[in-house]
């Protein structure tokens, strides 16, 4: 029989279902000991043609990240007030191309061994998703060795 670990990763974006997905793990294990959460932010970087100047790239970048690292703070804190100790959780978010963020999420929790993912469902039309795809149905069907959650 397999061991888990209680390691889990949380793959979050600054979307209202990114912050259902914290606070349900902050309401399902908050307070109980041995958890450890990482809070996975991947930062795509765009199109190569996308910005005119090398100038206009890092300002939006700054930016960017300014308003990630906010928001991956403000994820961070609600685990903390429901009773995770701030040991327990970390901040990921490394810049790096992805043909598809499900890829990017399942390298990830596979590179750190994590027994666990979360994440949260973006709530996309049939004819979206079947357009361009659900990361968290990418991420159902290709995990291997872990335990997905899709926080609705």
């Amino acid at each position: 029989m397999k061991a888990y670990n209680r390691n889990i990763l949380l793959a979050v974006d600054e979307s209202e279902n990114s912050r259902r997905a914290v606070s349900y793990v902050a309401q399902m294990l908050g307070g109980f000991q041995g958890f450890k959460i990482m809070l996975l932010h991947v930062i795509q970087p765009p199109e190569e043609d996308y910005f005119a100047t090398e100038e206009e790239k890092g300002a939006y970048y700054q930016e960017y990240k300014k308003n990630i690292g906010q928001k991956l703070d403000e994820y961070r804190q609600i685990l903390i007030d429901s009773g995770f100790t701030a040991s327990d959780i970390s901040i990921h978010s490394p810049e790096r191309y992805c043909p598809s963020m499900g890829e990017c999420i399942l390298s990830e929790q596979s590179q750190a061994k994590f027994s666990t993912i979360v994440i949260g469902r973006k709530g996309l039309s049939r004819k979206e998703e079947f357009l361009f795809g659900s990361v968290s149905d990418k991420i159902v069907k290709h995990a291997n060795d872990c335990t997905v959650w899709v926080v609705e």
